[in-house]
């Protein structure tokens, strides 16, 4: 999910509906944004000089599966904003086409009509997003990023597949995932119960995030036990070394049940 403000300048919208319904990184580090015309962000570029109108999104990470607290993170990326304009816009509408579902594309044609004149308003507007810091908030702590580091980062390969990936794992392999506490050292042996439940949260070209729930199973309030008296925590399963397609996946999947079971 992702919002998108611009300081001094309050959005009406409390529905989240003039929020970005897509967005990418070009290969020079900019963000372009697909964003509705009558947005608060969109009124405010077409009207803006040159790259003086400064904007943050704010990215919030949320789990594809179904867990308490889905929430696994945010980033925050500061810069100027300023519509695609011209010739710009074919090669920026390819771009999120490149990346998104069509679902998501059905206002690029709109977005790439002629700027219309005072007449009138586009439905849709391709902004792009200048970036001159960004920072990461998650489990592991806060991080700034500068736009050097933000430009060269690449896409994780895994990301399309994420979400059906974790619902398979935490369908087909429940018990490996489970029995992966084995490599937590000493805190393993907290969790390595009956009571004990996993459930695979993140998954990317590094590693596996695993939020374990202690107190999970087996409670019900007429038997002492309460949602309130669970204790849960994620762990980081980190592979021999990054990933680069499904087929790599599986091995160092394999290779983390393998070391788990012994």
């Amino acid at each position: 999910m992702a919002s998108l403000s611009i300081p001094g300048i309050e959005d009406s919208d409390v529905t989240g509906l003039a929020a970005p319904v897509c967005r990418t990184a070009t290969p020079e580090g900019d963000v372009l944004l697909l964003v509705p015309g009558d947005s608060a962000a969109a009124r405010a570029a077409a009207h803006a000089q040159d790259d003086d109108l400064a904007a943050v999104m704010e990215i919030t990470d949320v789990a594809p599966v179904s867990v308490p607290h889905r929430i696994r993170g945010r980033a925050w990326i500061a810069g100027w904003l300023t519509p695609v304009r011209n010739d710009q816009r074919a090669r920026a509408a390819m771009l999120l086409a490149e990346r998104h579902p069509v679902g998501e594309l059905l206002g690029i044609g709109e977005a790439l009509a002629p700027d219309p004149d005072h007449y009138g308003r586009p439905a849709w507007m391709l902004l792009r997003l200048e970036v001159g810091e960004a920072a990461v908030d998650d489990l592991w702590g806060a991080e700034q990023c500068e736009p050097d580091a933000f430009a060269a980062a690449a896409p994780d390969p895994l990301i399309g597949h994420e979400a059906e990936l974790l619902q398979h794992l935490h369908s087909a392999h429940s018990a490996q995932v489970r029995g992966l506490c084995t490599l937590l050292g000493e805190r393993g042996g907290e969790v390595c119960g009956v009571r004990e439940s996993a459930v695979p949260v993140g998954l990317d070209r590094f590693g596996l995030r695993v939020r374990f729930v202690q107190g999970a199973a087996g409670r019900t309030p007429g038997a002492g036990g309460t949602d309130g008296a669970q204790r849960s925590f994620d762990a980081r399963f980190d592979f021999p070394e990054p990933v680069r397609d499904i087929a790599e996946l599986r091995r160092a999947m394999h290779t983390l049940f393998e070391a788990a079971a012994s």
